[in-house]
């Protein structure tokens, strides 16, 4: 009765908060143009659905936080597709960040922000989609849709799925929260610890098939990766890739370029690429600078470094690096995908907090990822994979190998879909 009473009332204040949280998300939205995006987002989905979807259509939705959710998901998303040329896919995305870049994207017959999680969104939402099936990507646990998915009984599976101990739905004042786990007939998780963590709350329809990412990046090696201007930029020299890069990670690049003495060459992508940012980021720079935006009115050859300032490009880009710094963990924002320089075998440097992303972890015990903290570290092995050559080949064909060993999540998912 007591947990009952909790599970009542936890219940009770995420629906009260949901609807507090919508109104200052308004408020917000009026100075803030990523929530502005959102909410006139959210404010067309059921515009868009009644336009797109018909009553008659056979439907299947996937789900995904932002972008990187979306690339997670795209090889199973990809298969479904062929397998099920006969259906309409719905894409839903929460964070505009995602929404925004792919909105066009082919993989999906229409393209719609995903309205708040609350009870008469979620009845809306699964009326006007009316789906036969359902995949959502890692994290997205919405508790008034998963509910009201189970109540009406659509097969649901989780893919790549990540879960950690302290997460509400491993908790005693949790119980509310576990019971939307078991709206997906299936989860499929990226580990070990994953699946036992989801066994001791009973949920047992779970498999270790990996991170559906690892075949994602594997097909960047079956297309086509040139870019004539990196090659006009690179030539014969040493070229360092630095992906995704915040102002922690471009502070240390900085230093290290500037006293840098070899014909090392650089590129650069910053994860931001606000016009006065870039400017700002050139201007502290002390060697030869081109922007990617330059790149058809200046001599790129003659540059020591490049800096990206666009969007879309990064993982080929990657095919040119012989060293690559992947961004975000120096800070708080978050480690971005190692797993694209990776796929080329190329040795791998990162910041410290990464304690969120067990592939980075385990690339480091393989001895293919290198972490750092501080300015010292930093210019010690960026230095090492510079200037020998057997230590960075024999570092970067350990992460080839890493990619290689860990492929097969989509066969995995599939052959679990296929059955249905």
């Amino acid at each position: 009765m007591y947990f009952s009473f909790i599970e009542f009332t936890l219940k009770n204040l995420y629906n009260i908060l949901t609807h507090i949280a919508a109104f200052h998300i308004k408020i917000a939205a009026l100075f803030n143009r990523k929530l502005k995006l959102g909410v006139k987002g959210r404010a067309n989905t059921f515009t868009i659905l009644k336009n797109n979807i018909d009553a008659e259509d056979q439907v299947i939705w996937f789900h995904c936080a932002s972008l990187g959710e979306y690339e997670q998901g795209l090889p199973v998303f990809e298969e479904i597709k062929t397998t099920h040329s006969d259906h309409k896919i719905v894409l839903s995305f929460f964070s505009p960040s995602g929404y925004e870049i792919r909105k066009n994207t082919p993989i999906a017959n229409c393209v719609v922000y995903l309205p708040l999680d609350t009870k008469q969104n979620a009845k809306q939402f699964l009326d006007l989609v009316h789906p036969e099936l359902i995949v959502f990507v890692k994290y997205e646990i919405w508790p008034n849709y998963l509910l009201e998915i189970k109540k009406r009984q659509i097969d649901a599976v989780l893919i790549s799925a990540l879960f950690r101990k302290n997460q509400s739905f491993f908790k005693s004042s949790g119980k509310w929260m576990q019971k939307a786990l078991f709206a997906f007939n299936h989860i499929f998780v990226q580990n070990e610890e994953s699946k036992e963590l989801l066994n001791d709350i009973g949920y047992n329809n779970v498999t270790v098939s990996g991170d559906t990412r690892f075949d994602r990046v594997s097909n960047q090696l079956k297309i086509n990766n040139k870019l004539n201007f990196i090659e006009t930029f690179k030539q014969d020299n040493l070229c360092v890739v630095a992906g995704s890069t915040w102002q922690e990670g471009e502070a240390m690049l900085t230093e290290f370029i500037n006293n840098d003495t070899s014909n090392t060459k650089y590129i650069i992508a910053p994860h931001n690429i606000k016009s006065g940012q870039i400017l700002s980021f050139k201007n502290r720079l002390k060697k030869s600078v081109v922007l990617y935006s330059e790149k058809d009115t200046a001599d790129v050859s003659e540059a020591n470094v490049l800096i990206i300032d666009t969007i879309g490009i990064l993982s080929k880009i990657y095919s040119y690096a012989d060293v690559a710094y992947v961004g975000g963990a120096l800070g708080t924002t978050g480690l971005h995908n190692t797993l694209e320089p990776a796929v080329f075998g190329v040795p791998i440097i990162i910041g410290h907090n990464h304690e969120k992303f067990p592939e980075a972890q385990s690339m480091i015990d393989n001895k293919g990822m290198f972490s750092i903290k501080i300015q010292t570290e930093f210019n010690t092995i960026l230095n090492q994979l510079i200037k020998n050559d057997d230590f960075r080949n024999t570092t970067g064909k350990l992460n080839a190998n890493f990619i290689l060993k860990n492929k097969g999540a989509v066969a995995s998912i599939m052959a679990y879909l296929n059955k249905r």
